[in-house]
């Protein structure tokens, strides 16, 4: 069956943490893919230029999971790991944490460190909106114009996403269905004499 539901962040949120005068800015954002969770590296290691550490991890596409993480320069193990713990704890995916560390000059050792990465990406985390989204399937439906109020009945019954629509010739709208009801749903569609779907 696999994964039918998953939860993500909206838009973006920050952390902090401070240990002995190091300073650790956690960045979460809601990305897409790993191009973007690219872009975002760049443009957070641009505006923090002068920090010592950007060390990140994400998780992306539910479905077929992809996850990477970074210690950027920081002992192995001590900053992208406790990162990514953090997102596989909160059942998250489709989010990048970028920690940004300012070093203030005494070492926090290895217990300190991890500390500090999953301390301040849990701060961010806290304070970002967790929304619980549904992995869907595209679903094209064909049907003459007279048929038009049943099957918008369905769509809206079932609060179904249109993504297109074309009334040319016969009427076609493109939808996307949740997953986990999409045989139900395409049973309602089905009922209604004269309906394709593919």
């Amino acid at each position: 069956m696999g994964i039918s539901e998953y939860y993500t962040v909206l838009g973006s949120s920050e952390g902090y943490y401070k240990d002995k005068s190091s300073k650790f800015i956690a960045l979460a954002y809601h990305v897409e893919s790993e191009e973007e969770a690219k872009d975002v590296i760049t443009s957070v290691k641009k505006k923090y230029y002068d920090a010592r550490h950007h060390c990140y991890a994400f998780r992306i596409n539910p479905e077929k999971e992809f996850s990477r993480s970074s210690d950027d320069g920081e002992p192995s193990g001590t900053a992208g790991k406790p990162i990514l713990n953090q997102l596989l704890s909160h059942e998250l995916y489709n989010v990048i944490v970028i920690v940004v560390r300012y070093f203030g000059g005494t070492k926090l050792g290895v217990s300190g460190l991890i500390l500090a990465y999953k301390s301040s990406t849990l701060n961010a985390l806290q304070n970002s909106k967790i929304v619980k989204k549904f992995i869907t399937s595209p679903v094209e439906l064909c049907f003459q114009y007279p048929l038009m109020n049943e099957v918008m009945r369905v769509i809206k019954e079932e609060n179904i996403k249109i993504i297109n629509q074309d009334f040319t010739s016969d009427c076609k709208i493109f939808v996307e269905i949740k997953k986990k009801s999409k045989k139900n749903t395409l049973e309602k569609f089905k009922k209604i004499r004269g309906v394709k779907t593919t």
